[in-house]
């Protein structure tokens, strides 16, 4: 199917969580995750409307940021080498990993502007995932305040892969709560005032627990 096809199922389906929830459709954004497919397929999604991109590697990043560059919204939203922080820094306008010092450090050494920031949080405590653990989650943004180029916008994270829709709720359950208690704090730098979660199989979910931001692979635009 097309990617336009595909968008307008997942708009309906996001619309319909959204009067389940009593939430506004426009407070959604759907980034295309497109780290498995061709930059013609990324190309497509922008021309299906779609303004959000996401990757996961930097190499894979840079050479759809070649074809595309500011026709989109740049989302890095897979795990970060801090050595990999030079390369896409001056492209990239939001990081959805952010877990540890050292990486913040590396952002502030190299950015040049004030890059938007999701603190990356393992509310599932799955060994297999990367996160700062929730009962870390506040100390940790508050030794981020004095980062003069990092903005947290909010949070993210990773519901498990499972059947078990209980399970995923309380995940997003809990992300929506630590993202009120930062936000709660005033922090300047720290407004915390969106939600990374949901993907394409359980994106419903996580509009109806708060979601601002989707990220949308396979259902969207392939493998």
């Amino acid at each position: 199917m097309s990617v336009k096809e595909n968008l307008a199922r997942i708009q309906q389906e996001i619309e319909q969580a959204c009067k389940k929830s009593n939430r506004k459709i426009d407070d959604i954004q759907i980034i295309a995750v497109t780290k498995y497919v061709t930059v013609e397929r990324a190309i497509e999604a922008i021309n299906s409307g779609i303004l959000h991109l996401g990757e996961n590697r930097d190499d894979g990043f840079l050479s759809k940021y070649n074809s595309i560059g500011s026709k989109a919204v740049w989302h890095f939203i897979g795990t970060l080498q801090t050595r990999k922080v030079k390369n896409i820094i001056d492209k990239v306008d939001y990081i959805h990993s952010l877990d540890r010092i050292s990486l913040a450090n590396e952002i502030e050494k190299r950015a040049d502007r004030t890059i938007k920031c999701f603190v990356q949080v393992n509310t599932s405590g799955e060994q297999s995932k990367h996160g700062v653990a929730p009962e870390q989650c506040v100390d940790f943004i508050q030794q981020l305040k004095e980062y003069r180029h990092i903005e947290v916008v909010g949070l993210m994270t990773m519901a498990p892969f499972t059947d078990d829709e209980e399970e995923i709720r309380r995940c997003f359950r809990s992300l929506k709560q630590l993202q009120e208690q930062v936000k709660a704090l005033n922090i300047p730098n720290a407004p915390c005032t969106e939600l990374s979660m949901g993907m394409s199989n359980d994106y419903k979910i996580a509009v109806e627990e708060g979601a601002t931001y989707l990220r949308i692979g396979s259902s969207l635009v392939g493998t």
